[in-house]
This record gives C-alpha cells, structure tokens and sequence, in this order.
C-alpha cells in the first residue's frame, strides 16, 4: 500500500485588537503566527482587526463576519486561528459561518503542548488541561437522545441525555488523570525532599517562551535539552548540576516558558512544575533583548509569577537576564535604544546582567552574580564540637556541605565548617542549641 503525504492545513491568522492592546498588536500577531506554523500549519493570510465591541453570539458583528469569510475561501484556508479567547457558543457559531475549523488561542497552546509533551508527568498534565478546556465545549448534537425518557408512564422525567453522558465520562476521565497526576507530583515531591536532603541552593531559569532559557541552560550545563527558535520547544523541566566559580554547587533547572494569556487550564494543570519554580532559591529571569515587544513580555512573565505567588513580589531573590544580545543590530535605531536601555539597567541596577547564550558573552559574570546571589540562600556555620557532640556532628555531615572538617589533637573536639540552607540552620539550632557558639555567619564562599 502507498502512503501519500497529508497536505499540511491552510490557516488564516486574525489578531482582534482591543484600544487596550493597540500598542502591542503586531507582536501579538507574529506571535500568533509563530503559533500556528510550531503546530505544522501552513499560514495562509494574517491581519489585525480593530475591535469595537464583542458581540456575544460570534464575536465579530455580521458585517466584519461575512467580510473574514470571504478573505477565508479567497485564501483557500480551512483553519481559522483567532488570537482571543473564545467562548463554547461563539467558536461554534462561527464554524458554522465559515464552514471552517476555528481554534482560538487557548486551543492552539493547548494543541502545541499535546504534542511537545515527553514525559508521563507531562503527558498527564496536557491531558487533563485539554479535558477541562473541551469539557465546556461539549455541544449538543445529539438532539435526537435528548427527550430520551428515564421511566414508564407519561410523568416520567427525561433519561440522561448524550451530552450528559459525555460529561459524565469527561469527568471520570478527569478524576482517573487527577489520581494520576497526585501520585506522579508524589514522587516530584519525594524527588525535591531528596535534593534537599543533599544542601545544594536550585536555580530556576524562567522566562517568556523562546527566550532561549534552553540554549543558556545548555551553555551553563553542558547539557543537551532541546533548544529551538520555536515557541514551547521543551515542556518538561530538566535538572542539571552547576559548580559555580566560587566551588559552590549549585542545581539548575530549566522550566517551562510563559506566554501571554497563559491558559488558566495549564497553569492548574502544571502546578506541580510550576513549584519547581515557587521553591528555588533563586530566580533567573530570561528576557529576550532582541523582542521588540520585550517590555510586554517582561510584564506578561511577572503576571504568571505572581499567579504562582513567586518572583520579587512575593520576597524571592531573582535576577534580570537579558540573553540575545548578539541579535541586536547597531545600525538599527530601535536595537541601538534597546541596547542603550540595557547598558543603563546593568550599571544602575545590580540585579540585571546582558548574555548572549549563544556566544558566551557575559557568562563569567552571570556566573558571578549568581554565587553572589545565592549569599542570602546558604549560611556558613563554624563549629567546635566536643567529643560529646558525635551526633550533632553526624547531623551536619548528613545535611550541610562539608567545607573542612578536622579533630583537633589537643581536645579532640570536632572544628569544621558547614554550609547550611536557612531552614537546615534553623533546625540545627533547634535540635542542637548547646552547639551554635560561636554563631554562624553569612559569608561568601571562600575556603
């Protein structure tokens, strides 16, 4: 038998512009774009659409309605991508008017992350971010079940309907993903107890997606995590070990990227990825210099942080990282302003710093900013432990970073520097507070 290749589908990209997002209405069309070409569709027209108003039945008035469908079957396309959120009633009546399928931006992320997902964990969470978004899409076309009686005789109620029966199903489906999904976040859990166990300070890459959190993880690692110019190129989160310049190890994790309008669905669904996030002693901030919409994207970032309760807003040592650097063209007025605005923030504010992933350039001093930053997340303790004190000098071996550790041949007390988490410091002097003289101090990291 002969496999012939499916034709790839036609797409027509509409951005509805609100007075709001006037000012950021070509990057969110390009975005939209780039959405639609990372799910395998083939672009056949793009344009932004003023919007007055919304109407409540198809969103568009029937004026603007009939004049999309003729630039539809003028561009030969049989999916249109509208860049809003659409409700269930609105998304059908249009198909219906168009004679199309309508995917509207929940749906198109939504499909990207079905088929990025790699891992079970992954897999889980896309799934059941799907059902919940397709549970209030279910429509009634099974008009012929619905007056469907329940009992004899002619008081009778209905029957369960179809839909109802597919709602039924949906969420059992749902409540069998969820049971899934508390045992995989179980073992995370199990897994993030275990690195804690083991003192090392984590670092969370975060950052609006394509911003090239993966290729500066990589650079950083050594590591091979996928990294392509392409939206949500890597979903699941990788952790890889980093020694820092100063020796200090360190666990950095690249997680997975924000995008504006990030569907509610998917941040309850990744909420145990997301924590990754919440918990890491410091905070990476990606940003794409070369962006042109990059003040947008910062804010949209800050959004999902604060939704997640992390970031500065919430008391969390993060750094400024603005990757791409060798993008910008000097000769360009728009980049020569941008580099300008960055060159000001990184000798103004100690908490920016300008990388170019790809190249190197300014690594050896993010690499020093982030030993600098971690100060405040790892606090050095000096003891001198008596013979006695065996157990307290087991418990830190157990849970801090051993910096030198020796028996003094005179007393045989135990003399040696630890590297202790401010919670591991707190339980020390709880469990062991004959032993915390003298007080430990927050120093950087010298031997």
């Amino acid at each position: 038998m002969i496999e012939r290749e499916v034709p790839a589908s036609r797409a027509i990209v509409i951005h509805p512009a609100t007075r709001e997002q006037a000012g950021r209405a070509e990057a969110r069309l390009t975005e939209a774009c780039g959405l639609a070409e990372a799910l395998d569709l083939v672009l056949a027209d793009s344009f932004i659409l003023p919007m007055r108003k919304i109407e409540p039945g198809r969103f568009f008035g029937a004026g603007k309605v009939e004049d999309i469908k003729q630039q539809i079957t003028e561009s030969e396309a049989t999916v249109a991508v509208l860049d809003t959120a659409l409700t269930p009633v609105q998304q059908r009546n249009l198909e219906r008017a168009w004679n199309v399928k309508v995917i509207d931006r929940t749906g198109l992320i939504l499909e990207i992350f079905g088929q990025r997902a790699r891992t079970k964990e992954g897999v889980l969470q896309v799934e059941l971010a799907r059902l919940a978004y397709e549970r209030s899409r279910l429509v009634r076309t099974w008009t012929h079940l619905e007056r469907q009686r329940g009992g004899r005789g002619f008081l009778a109620g209905p029957g369960e309907t179809q839909i109802e029966t597919d709602r039924r199903l949906l969420a059992e489906k749902m409540s069998k993903l969820r049971r899934q999904l508390d045992d995989v976040r179980r073992t995370r859990a199990l897994h993030r107890s275990k690195r804690d166990a083991v003192p090392y300070p984590t670092i969370a890459l975060v950052g609006y997606t394509n911003a090239g959190k993966s290729t500066l993880f990589n650079r950083l690692t050594g590591a091979d995590v996928l990294a392509k110019d392409m939206p949500f190129a890597t979903l699941d989160p990788t952790v890889r070990a980093l020694r820092l310049p100063n020796g200090q190890p360190v666990l950095l994790s690249d997680t997975v990227g924000f995008i504006t309008d990030l569907p509610t669905e998917l941040i309850a669904a990744f909420r145990a990825t997301l924590e990754e996030v919440r918990e890491a002693d410091l905070l990476v901030h990606v940003i794409d210099a070369s962006d042109p919409d990059h003040e947008g994207r910062i804010k949209d970032v800050e959004s999902v942080l604060d939704a997640i309760e992390a970031g500065r807003a919430h008391d969390q040592t993060q750094i400024d990282v603005w990757n791409k650097i060798d993008a910008l063209d000097m000769e360009d007025d728009a980049d020569f302003d941008t580099l300008a605005h960055i060159r000001s923030l990184t000798v103004h504010k100690p908490d920016h710093f300008s990388v170019s992933a790809v190249t190197g350039q300014g690594l050896e001093t993010l690499l020093d900013a982030l030993a600098e930053g971690l100060d405040g997340a790892v606090e050095m303790l000096a003891v001198d432990l008596p013979p006695q004190a065996a157990r307290a000098h087991a418990w830190l071996h157990a849970n801090g970073e051993v910096i030198d550790d020796t028996i003094d041949p005179d007393t045989g007390h135990f003399v040696g520097r630890f590297r202790l988490t401010p919670a591991d410091m707190g339980r020390f002097r709880a469990e062991f507070p004959d032993y915390i003289d003298p007080l430990p101090v927050k120093a950087p990291y010298e031997d």
